[in-house]
């Protein structure tokens, strides 16, 4: 269910129900040879999937994060921590206003995990909520299906290559890229960073069979839906 497709009168009705929602967050970064919008389209679309069959209002993805390392490729957008933490904090008291006390907060880009400490500390101020924060492609059952898929997985490489992160670009190497220096990328800045990594694939093939991407796809929708459903307390 979407928030989109609701009024303010629905969105009220509802949180009196059921007070639980999701609330995707993604980022806007280089992916190689896939969407810039990859993080935002996948957490959305996970959170979609996951929450319909339950009637679990979802509200629009946030889609830009802390996405600084990637900063020296053309088309990516990041905000400081600061503001990020800020934009989190201002969105969460929205939604507690309107009445929803149960929040699912679905993670599509690692970058963003620094604002998890942002959450504790709005937690502390509302001790009638509950959040939980989802970084849904690492969670335990969908990374174990990723990795029984094929080890060689990582940012902007075949596990995030579905039907609908591509792009209307031909190239797609077919061979699988070493795997980069992570220490050295960790210690260094945008523009280094960029030098490192070439196209912005750390590792492993470019894409895989559509039936492997919508296996995983399958596990990961069922494991963040088993979040909404779990113990609240």
């Amino acid at each position: 269910m979407k928030i989109a497709d609701m009024n303010w009168m629905q969105a009220e009705e509802r949180a009196q129900a059921d007070d639980r929602c999701v609330l995707p967050i993604g980022s806007v970064e280089q992916h190689a040879y896939l969407s810039l919008a990859t993080d935002m389209i996948l957490a959305e679309k996970v959170s979609l999937d996951a929450a319909e069959p339950l009637g679990v209002p979802v509200f629009p993805v946030v889609p830009y994060g802390l996405a600084s390392s990637f900063a020296a490729f053309p088309g990516t957008v990041s905000l400081s921590l600061a503001t990020y933490a800020g934009v989190i904090r201002d969105i969460l008291d929205s939604l507690h206003r309107s009445g929803f006390r149960k929040i699912l907060i679905v993670n599509g880009h690692g970058g963003n995990t620094p604002v998890a400490a942002a959450v504790s500390e709005w937690l502390n101020g509302h001790a009638d909520a509950r959040v939980k924060f989802h970084d849904w492609w690492r969670a335990p059952q969908t990374m174990a299906k990723v990795r029984a898929t094929d080890p060689a997985a990582s940012h902007a490489s075949w596990m995030e290559n579905f039907p609908w992160t591509r792009t209307g670009d031909p190239r797609q190497p077919e061979t699988a890229k070493p795997e980069i220096d992570y220490a050295h990328l960790a210690r260094v800045g945008a523009a280094a960073k960029r030098e490192l990594l070439g196209d912005g694939n750390y590792h492993g093939l470019y894409q895989r069979p559509d039936a492997d991407m919508l296996a995983i796809w399958e596990v990961a929708v069922a494991e963040t839906r088993s979040l909404l459903e779990a113990d609240w307390t």
